[in-house]
């Protein structure tokens, strides 16, 4: 009896160890929203909308690199991901968002290597080489388009690809910008992101 109270009483050391660390390693993403979105000045406003990331938990999409290797977005951990959605055709609207979102890191000055950029390709069709080369660190991601249908919310009388989005570091979807969104705004509502945040 006396052995198996030992053994229950380390399980249960052994529990609240695990959920020291979890709370240990999340705490920083959390007290970077919380001090973006609760503590902040008056008058101050985000400009992209925030996401509640319980409700968009990331699935398995089954994406691929280029190559035909399967990845997951687990590979960027550790970073803020900005994401976006396209076919390969990339009409100018696309382009526009890869070009948006390579200015924006490299605006972040010695933080942009805390930021990864990710394109969902929704089809097979070949890419374009010149589009490959010009936005060369962009990671291009073949993904399906119905394992993105409900994960990625989408505002009223728009779709997935009119939108950037964002991860944070733990891997939470947790914002989304508007479509044809203003880039300096965009730049503004990731600083300080980045400088609440402590990890990423």
């Amino acid at each position: 009896m006396e052995a198996n109270r030992q053994a229950s009483n380390q399980r249960s050391q052994g529990r609240w160890k695990l959920f020291a660390v979890l709370a240990v390693c999340a705490a920083p993403v959390l007290a970077s929203y919380f001090a973006y979105y609760v503590v902040k000045p008056q008058g101050r406003t985000n400009y992209g909308t925030l996401l509640d990331p319980r409700s968009y938990p990331v699935p398995a999409l089954g994406l691929h690199l280029l190559d035909g290797i399967p990845v997951t977005l687990d590979a960027y951990r550790g970073k803020w991901v900005m994401l976006m959605v396209s076919d390969a055709d990339c009409p100018e609207a696309c382009r526009k968002k890869l070009y948006d979102m390579r200015q924006l890191r490299l605006a972040q000055g010695k933080d942009m290597d805390r930021i990864e950029r990710v394109w969902l390709i929704t089809d097979d069709k070949p890419l374009d080489t010149l589009l490959m080369r010009e936005y060369d660190g962009t990671h291009m991601l073949r993904a399906q388009p119905h394992k993105l249908k409900n994960w990625l919310p989408a505002e009223v009388d728009t779709r997935q690809s009119d939108h950037i989005y964002m991860i944070d570091p733990l891997g939470n979807l947790m914002m989304r910008f508007p479509k044809d969104a203003d880039p300096n705004k965009i730049k503004k509502d990731l600083s300080r992101l980045l400088k609440a945040s402590r990890i990423g």
